[in-house]
Order: C-alpha cells, then sequence, then structure tokens
C-alpha cells in the first residue's frame, strides 16, 4: 500500500497532492501515473500499488487539485459529465508543467505512463517534459490537439478498435504522422485497462501492460537483465 505525499510545482509554488507506492524489491526507475478524467481514484491508486510491485516507485499526482483539491467521480454518466468538465477546464501548459514537477520529485530514470485525460497529458509529458525516459499513453482522445508536437523520448500509444470516443480515422492519422511510432490496437472499447470500466479487457490490459513494462526496460528501467 502507497502513501499520500504532496508535491510543489517550482514554478509558481502551487502545491498538489498526489499517491506515493514504492517498490518493496530492488527499484528499476521512477514512475508518473497519470490520471483519467474521474482524478485519483481508487482504480489508479491500484495501478500505482501494480507498477510499484513489478520495481518502480510510483507517483500519481492529483492533476486537478488546482480547480478541485482530491476530485475523485464514478464511472457512471454523472462522474463522465462532471469529469469531462474538469478536465477540459486544466489548461495544458498547466497540465505539462505539474508532471514535470512530478517528474522532478523522481530519481532518474523516470517514465510516465496515463489513462483517457492522461493518456493525452502523457503524450505531452513526452513532448515537454525534461528527465522523461519513455511514454507509454492509453486511449488518449486528446492527442490530436497536441499532434503538432514532437515526443523528445521514447512513446507507445494504446488504443481500442471499438472505443467510440476515438474513431478509426483518428488513429490512422497519428499512424500517417508517425509512421515509426508503435501505435497498438486492441480489440477492445475505451478504458480496456480498468477493471471498473464497462469496456475492461482483461487480455487488452494484460498485454498493454506487457508492452509498456517492455517499453520500460528497454529504456533504463531494468534489473541487469540479458
Amino acid at each position: 500500500m502507497g502513501q499520500t505525499a504532496r508535491l510543489a510545482n517550482a514554478a509558481d509554488g502551487f502545491e498538489f497532492g498526489a499517491y506515493r507506492a514504492a517498490p518493496d524489491d530492488a527499484r528499476r526507475g521512477g514512475l508518473v501515473l497519470i490520471h483519467e478524467i474521474f482524478g485519483a481514484t481508487g482504480d489508479i491508486r491500484g495501478l500505482a500499488d501494480g507498477f510499484a510491485a513489478d520495481g518502480y516507485e510510483t507517483l500519481a499526482p492529483s492533476l486537478f487539485d488546482r480547480a478541485r483539491p482530491g476530485f475523485e467521480v464514478g464511472y457512471d454518466a454523472v462522474g463522465v459529465a462532471e469529469g469531462r468538465r474538469v478536465s477540459e477546464g486544466a489548461p495544458w501548459d498547466q497540465v505539462a508543467s505539474d508532471v514535470q514537477a512530478a517528474v522532478l520529485a523522481l530519481a532518474p530514470p523516470v517514465f510516465v505512463v496515463g489513462y483517457c485525460w492522461g493518456g493525452t497529458a502523457a503524450w505531452l509529458a513526452a513532448c515537454r517534459c525534461e528527465g522523461v525516459a519513455a511514454v507509454s499513453s492509453f486511449y488518449g482522445r486528446r492527442i490530436p490537439e497536441l499532434a503538432c508536437e514532437t515526443p523528445r523520448c521514447p512513446i507507445i500509444l494504446h488504443f481500442g478498435s471499438r472505443d467510440a470516443s476515438i474513431p478509426p480515422s483518428v488513429v490512422e492519422g497519428l499512424r500517417f504522422a508517425w509512421p515509426e511510432m508503435p501505435i497498438h490496437l486492441y480489440d477492445a472499447g475505451h478504458g480496456f485497462a480498468s477493471d471498473r470500466a464497462a469496456d475492461f479487457s482483461p487480455d487488452a490490459a494484460r498485454l498493454a501492460r506487457l508492452r509498456t513494462l517492455a517499453l520500460f526496460a528497454l529504456n533504463g528501467g531494468g534489473r541487469g537483465e540479458l
């Protein structure tokens, strides 16, 4: 089990909450885990605990704290509507700055993984944040808003082929713009990596996680394995 923590953004001094989960065994690296539109929920804390068990000191920052401290909502229609409202009110420049603060709070190598809204924020981290070794982005619906920016570290993208919020044309547009970028498509809907989501797909979640861990291991997150 992890613990609550406080992070400070050096740019403006703003403090925001985070969930920190430390590995019990040898440390592979640091990981910033970026939440969905629903906030830093129990599901996110569970994912953080899982990555810590894999050897990553994980920070899951509450990136909506500027507008709604401690924001958490459910996966129902009311939660989706409220989550979209709060997430769309978070300026990307501010989000990038707060993610940078989380990256700097961890010893290198530092990786980033994000889900849903966090998948787009993870793309942003790859493009703007210093000290990021590699990024794994899950179903980032708003990545096209930032597709003019160039990732500065290795990144992989995960999408569901049955995700109504991210049509195939969006995925193909990203493939065209970034032909050498690994973009993985799964037989699943949106939110397939979360066991609390209606579209949870155990097989897709497991494969995407394995690919994520492999990416991290190839970019400094190993323990000397051959």
